[in-house]
């Protein structure tokens, strides 16, 4: 039978005949055979159409859904668990063994009628189809023999639609029409996991908060994943300069701003500018004329979550080691102590809370208090203080806040601070992001991101504040995005590798080979995972979860609109803006 079809016009596409045969099909220049899978496994798990997806030879799957509503789903589960119970009564009657198939079958339809009552599970009519191409008729009989021996290996059963392919092919194209209706009842997570956007590398549940990362490198599924799913939110994104890592840490920020989570950012080079505004987001830039943060401030309204006087001086604490960059002997420690207490007691703040929303002191008070104590230790910190109040460094700290962001994107700019203070403004507003985070009154889902974290890493108490942070975001429902091109701040030291720890989320791009070798001991990568760092096109990687247990190499995929917001590369920013003229 030959089914002849009308030219449209020349820019129409599709072929001029098609030869229908009993097993195959003449399409055009070339043949098909359409196999319908009857038979499937008992269990499955996610991503087991997988090695169907990455056949190498031509193999069209398609896959058609049809929800089966919950009151003819509870009734035909009824009348089949009524089917097999007889069955297996009549047998025990009758003294005849027992069926181990139908004794398995009673039990999964009485569980999934349970899931069903309880609104756990929905059923659904599911058809898959698999259409085999090939140029010649023995390449044909060979691909199908591939086709159905990998299909056997699923403990799937695919057969020829004899005498219906016409219907098979018209049933595997884009059409949403299902012609066969070779069908068969799936369960809500059996049809999840048979979804080719499930990668089986990474078997981690996705909830609400789930964020597209890119492409399977070794398949056509994509990679799909839920930080805040995990044991905790954190993530760690190594890589050398020029791989890629920003602009991946930007399109995880601007896809978990599709997914209702807030998003605060510490931005050294100011590269999150036109994402910030693009999404309406809160722009602060330090070092910027006017805009200051007073380190003393203490949380506003939020005075049920512990001693905040304490928590903040021991802050300062650690700002001052920052700021003086040295690490303070017992009596240094206890004259600053002395200090920080005296400034706010100056202010009218006392342990009591019913003053905690009083103005609080500044810089200058720190080093007033200090000058007065007349003592030795006292003077040497307020000397080496100066800088920051009167000198070159004032700016930042000479008065009280000047704005304090609230928006659903906070993106904190340090790329006008001096060198010699990128550090400090990078502990500055992690004190603030934190302050926001933990405050019990305003919560959901959070990520702190923390760009080039290496400018904080390098300095041994700001690289223990990022550690506190990390071992407590858990708790406040937010999670850390440490970035850093320099992977030797973080498995240099006991601290880094500790940040590392408590990241469930790990993120590797592309390496410099004099990094490769701490980065393959740190996480353990084979050498087939070690070629591919050191190789790896821009926005290509590896992300490792469960202690490393689970790996998948990944590309980064943007739509066109996102890459106009999160990319970097003056050569297509220039061209943006000249198209925007």
């Amino acid at each position: 039978m030959r089914i002849f079809r009308k030219r449209i016009d020349r820019d129409h596409f599709g072929p001029d005949a098609i030869n229908v045969q009993p097993r195959s099909l003449r399409v055009g220049d070339g043949l098909c055979t359409t196999l319908a899978i009857s038979g499937y496994p008992r269990d499955v798990s996610p991503g087991w159409l997988e090695p169907l997806l990455t056949h190498p030879g031509r193999l069209d799957v398609s896959i058609h859904v049809d929800p089966v509503p919950s009151l003819v789903a509870a009734d035909r589960l009824r009348k089949q668990l009524a089917r097999l119970e007889s069955r297996l009564r009549s047998d025990h009657e009758h003294g005849r063994l027992l069926d181990p198939g139908a004794e398995v079958a009673a039990e999964d339809a009485q569980e999934l009628a349970s899931r069903i009552a309880r609104g756990q599970a929905k059923l659904f009519r599911v058809s898959i189809y698999l259409t085999v191409h090939a140029a010649t008729q023995d390449e044909l009989d060979e691909a199908c023999a591939q086709a159905r021996a990998l299909a056997g290996a699923l403990l799937l059963d695919a057969r020829p639609v004899a005498f219906r392919q016409l219907q098979g092919w018209v049933s595997a194209l884009p059409l949403a029409f299902d012609n066969l209706n070779a069908s068969r009842t799936f369960d809500t997570p059996a049809l999840a996991a048979a979804f080719p956007f499930t990668s089986p590398d990474l078997t981690t549940e996705l909830g609400p908060t789930a964020v597209l990362y890119g492409a399977n490198a070794a398949s056509a599924s994509l990679v799909a994943w839920d930080r805040f799913a995990q044991p905790n939110h954190n993530s760690a994104i190594i890589a050398s300069s020029g791989a890629g890592k920003s602009y991946l840490a930007k399109l995880e920020a601007l896809r978990s701003l599709y997914a209702g989570v807030e998003v605060a950012v510490i931005d050294p080079e100011d590269e999150y500018a036109r994402l910030c505004t693009a999404v309406g987001g809160a722009y602060l830039h330090l070092g910027a004329p006017g805009v200051r943060l007073n380190p003393f401030d203490l949380p506003q309204d939020n005075h049920t979550d512990g001693d905040l006087l304490t928590r903040q001086s021991l802050f300062l604490h650690t700002l001052v080691v920052v700021m003086l960059g040295e690490t303070l002997d017992k009596a240094s420690k206890a004259a600053l102590d002395r200090g920080i207490l005296a400034a706010y007691k100056q202010a009218g703040i006392s342990f009591d809370p019913g003053t905690w929303n009083r103005p609080p002191p500044l810089m200058r008070d720190l080093v007033t208090a200090l000058t007065e104590f007349g003592d030795a230790k006292a003077a040497e910190v307020a000397a080496g203080l100066t800088p920051y109040v009167s000198g070159s460094h004032r700016a930042l700290f000479d008065g009280h806040t000047t704005t304090r962001p609230d928006a659903h994107l906070i993106v904190f700019s340090l790329r006008d601070l001096p060198e010699e203070l990128k550090a400090v403004g990078t502990l500055l507003t992690l004190d603030a992001v934190w302050r926001r985070v933990s405050d019990p009154s305003k919560r959901r889902p959070r990520l702190v991101v923390v760009d080039e974290a290496w400018l904080l890493m390098k300095d041994p108490e700001g690289a223990k504040f990022l550690l506190r942070m990390a071992k407590a975001a858990r708790k406040h429902w937010a999670g850390l995005s440490v970035v850093t091109q320099d992977a030797g701040d973080l498995l240099g030291s006991e601290v880094g590798q500790a940040i590392i720890a408590n990241s469930a989320t790990q993120i590797l791009l592309r390496q410099a080979p004099q990094a490769i070798d701490a980065i393959t001991d740190a996480f353990r990568l084979s050498d087939g995972e070690r070629h591919l760092l050191l190789s790896a096109e821009r926005g290509t990687g590896l992300l490792a979860a469960d202690s490393g247990a689970s790996r998948v190499a990944f590309h980064v995929l943007a739509s066109e609109q996102e890459h106009r917001l999160v990319t970097s590369s003056p050569q297509e920013l220039a061209r943006y803006e000249e198209e925007g003229r």
